[in-house]
């Protein structure tokens, strides 16, 4: 969204770090990463969730820098990768909702 009275739009965004390798306080492995990632995919958690989890319970900010590799290709590396996209599946959901709304919508006019 635009600035009031002006032209800009505004470039605020999250800044990852400059440094790729794990921080020297993290004394978690990162084999201990990848199956707290495998429990969590268990579970039933999407690689967003679980990314969610390992920054604030467990102090790991970025995985990559931990591991070396990401946590859809952890998870893809151990056959526990969703069968279709997060973003896909939360498109459909969104979609289904929608499609949900409206038919209620349409009978409630009908009452009117």
């Amino acid at each position: 969204m635009g600035r009031m009275h002006s032209r800009g739009k505004g470039i605020s965004a999250s800044a990852l770090p400059y440094k790729r390798t794990p921080p020297s306080w993290l004394k978690i492995s990162s084999q201990d990463v990848e199956e707290n990632i495998c429990k969590f995919a268990k579970k039933g958690l999407t690689p967003s969730q679980i990314g969610v989890i390992l920054r604030d319970s467990h102090g790991i900010a970025q995985v990559r820098s931990v591991t070396g590799s990401k946590i859809l290709r952890i998870l893809k590396a151990h056959g526990l990768a969703p069968e279709i996209p997060e973003d896909l599946y939360h498109l459909i959901k969104k979609a289904v909702a929608l499609e949900a709304f409206g038919e209620d919508r349409k009978e409630r006019s009908k009452s009117v």
